[in-house]
């Protein structure tokens, strides 16, 4: 029963502070998935998260459903997905009722904007995380590097992200095979 409380409270407390959609609660899911109970480990996290980002639909429920499995089976990935969805719409019900009624005032306002910069520190901080642990293989750090280089031109640029993974494909297929020795190039 322990395992399915500390999954719940993990969940719970990443839906209820995760305010901003899937990629402001990958810190908290990381925080509590690698720091606080230790059932994976920052690379594994690292490898979930691309893996993850592969796969259509929010990258938060892909995430609790996965570590819930992983913790405690087809209980605790159900577990751990309604923890993370439930806050999020109770609080959606409440808060748009709220926030339609003092949108204009000026404070509210400023704490919406103040979200902003937060929220790209905790995905500059996150990135640095990933890069570092991908720092132990080369080729961790080009593949990294090759990401930062494509967000930095979507972001700019304003490009659609198809663009990029179009072209991407077709390098890949233009781009020749290495050669393979056969074995009589070998023997020589």
């Amino acid at each position: 029963m322990r395992k399915y409380k500390d999954v719940t409270m993990a969940f719970l407390r990443a839906g209820v502070l995760g305010f901003g959609g899937g990629a402001v609660c990958l810190p908290l899911i990381q925080r509590e998935a690698v720091n606080t109970y230790g059932w994976i480990t920052d690379d594994e996290f690292g490898e979930l998260v691309a893996i993850s980002n592969t796969l259509p639909g929010p990258i938060n429920t892909k995430l609790a459903g996965y570590i819930g499995y992983r913790v405690a089976g087809v209980v605790g990935a159900t577990i751990a997905v309604c923890a993370t969805i439930v806050p999020s719409v109770v609080m959606l019900v409440f808060l748009l009722e709220v926030l339609a009624n003092v949108r204009e005032h000026p404070i509210v306002a400023g704490m919406t904007g103040a979200i902003v910069p937060v929220v790209g520190m905790m995905m500059a901080l996150m990135t640095w995380q990933i890069l570092t642990s991908a720092a132990k293989e080369i080729k961790g750090v080009l593949v990294g590097v090759n990401v930062a280089v494509v967000a930095f031109l979507i972001a700019m640029f304003d490009l659609h992200p198809a663009i990029i993974v179009a072209s991407t494909i077709v390098f890949a297929l233009l781009k020749p095979e290495p050669k393979q020795k056969t074995l009589k190039e070998g023997v020589d």
